[in-house]
C-alpha cells in the first residue's frame, strides 16, 4: 500500500489530468446517463505497483463502460477533501480513492454529496454512499511462503515493507506461515523502510537481509520494491512481486507475483454503480472469488520442485 504523499495538482491545473471533458453539476443531481468515474492516488501511477494497478482499473472502466474518467495525484491529507469535493461538484458518479488514508475525508465529504459514491481502497469505514475495498492478500502471501520454503537453501527468507501498516503485517504473517509450513525451523527477517518510494533504502534493507542468509525475498513496498528486485538480481536470489504481476519487471529473479485484481474490482463496482445496483459496505475480495491469485513466472517455474508445486495447488484449492 502506498502512504507517500506527492505533488498536489492545483485546481487550475486539474483539467490537464482529466481524461475526458467535464461539466459542472449540482451536488445532488448526478447524471448517470453520462457516466463519470474519478480516481485519487497518493503516488505516481508509474510505480509499477499499487498506484499503477488503480490506474489500470480506471482505464478498464473507461474502455468497458464508456465512462468519462479523470484522476489526480494528491500530496497531503489537507488535499484529500479538496480532491473529493472537486470531482463530486463536477458531477462524477463514482470516485475511487486508492489508499486507506482517504477514509476520513471520504466519509466527511460524502455527507454533502449523497448521490455520489466514494470507494476507498483498504478503507476502514463505510456509510450509505461510502464503501471500503480490501483484498485478502495474505492468502496469496501464504502460497508464496510455500514457494519460498521450497526453493530456499538457507532456510531464511526476508520481507521488506514500506510503512509498518496492519495490512502489510498481515501479509508478512501469511508469508511466514506458508514458509514455516515447509521449513518448520526456518526464519523470516522483516524490515520496514518507512517510505514507499525510497528504492535505495529498500535495496539496502534487502542486501542487509541477504547478508544474514536470506536467499528469497518478499516485498510490500510499492515503488520501493524495485530496490528489492535490484538487490535480488545483484545477489542472485529469488524475490516475489506484489499487487500487480511483476514477473517481467525482473524476470531472472521474480519467482512469482501475488496479484490483486484491482482493475476487475474497480470494473465490477463501477458496473454496479452504473446499473443502480451497488450496495456500499466493507467489500472484501480474495482467492475464493478469483480477485487474488499467485502468478508463477514461467521462466523460473522449472526451478520449483514438483512436490512444492503440488502443495501450492492444494493450498490454492483450499482457499476456493
Amino acid at each position: 500500500m502506498n502512504f507517500g504523499y506527492r505533488s498536489w495538482i492545483p485546481a487550475i491545473v486539474l483539467a490537464a489530468s482529466i481524461l475526458a471533458a467535464c461539466t459542472n453539476h449540482p451536488a445532488n443531481a448526478v447524471n448517470f446517463s453520462h457516466f463519470r468515474v474519478a480516481l485519487l492516488t497518493p503516488g505516481p501511477v508509474s510505480d509499477a505497483g499499487w498506484n499503477a494497478a488503480a490506474f489500470d482499473g480506471l482505464q478498464l472502466v473507461k474502455a468497458n463502460l464508456g465512462a468519462e474518467t479523470a484522476m489526480v495525484q494528491t500530496r497531503s491529507p489537507t488535499d484529500f477533501e479538496d480532491g473529493f469535493r472537486d470531482f463530486a461538484a463536477r458531477g462524477f458518479n463514482l470516485i475511487f480513492a486508492h489508499g486507506y488514508e482517504y477514509t476520513d475525508a471520504a466519509i466527511a465529504v460524502a455527507r454533502d454529496f449523497p448521490n455520489t459514491y466514494f470507494v476507498v481502497s483498504s478503507g476502514s469505514a463505510s456509510s450509505s454512499n461510502v464503501a471500503s475495498l480490501t483484498f485478502k492478500v495474505d492468502d496469496a502471501a501464504f502460497v508464496e511462503g510455500i514457494l519460498a520454503g521450497g526453493v530456499s537453501k538457507t532456510g531464511i527468507a526476508g520481507a521488506i515493507g514500506g510503512i509498518e501498516l496492519p495490512s502489510i503485517k498481515l501479509t508478512f504473517d501469511g508469508f511466514k506461515r506458508g514458509f514455516l509450513s515447509v521449513q518448520p525451523k526456518g526464519r523470516i527477517l522483516i524490515s520496514y523502510t518507512g517510505k514507499f518510494d525510497d528504492v535505495g533504502a529498500a535495496k539496502e534493507a534487502a542486501l542487509a537481509q541477504i547478508s544474514q542468509g536470506a536467499d528469497v525475498l518478499l516485498h510490500d513496498a510499492d515503488a520501493a520494491g524495485l530496490g528489492v528486485f535490484q538487490a535480488a538480481s545483484q545477489a542472485h536470489v529469488y524475490a516475489f512481486g506484489a499487487i500487480r504481476n511483476q514477473n517481467d519487471v525482473a524476470p531472472d529473479v521474480v519467482l512469482a507475483s501475488a496479484v490483486e485484481s484491482t482493475p476487475q474490482a474497480f470494473l465490477k463496482i463501477a458496473t454496479e454503480v452504473k446499473e443502480h445496483r451497488f450496495h456500499p459496505g466493507m467489500l472484501e475480495f480474495g482467492m475464493e472469488d478469483g480477485m487474488v491469485k499467485v502468478v508463477l513466472n514461467p521462466r523460473l517455474e522449472s526451478q520449483i520442485p514438483a512436490s512444492i508445486l503440488e502443495r501450492v495447488r492444494q493450498a490454492e484449492l483450499a482457499f476456493h
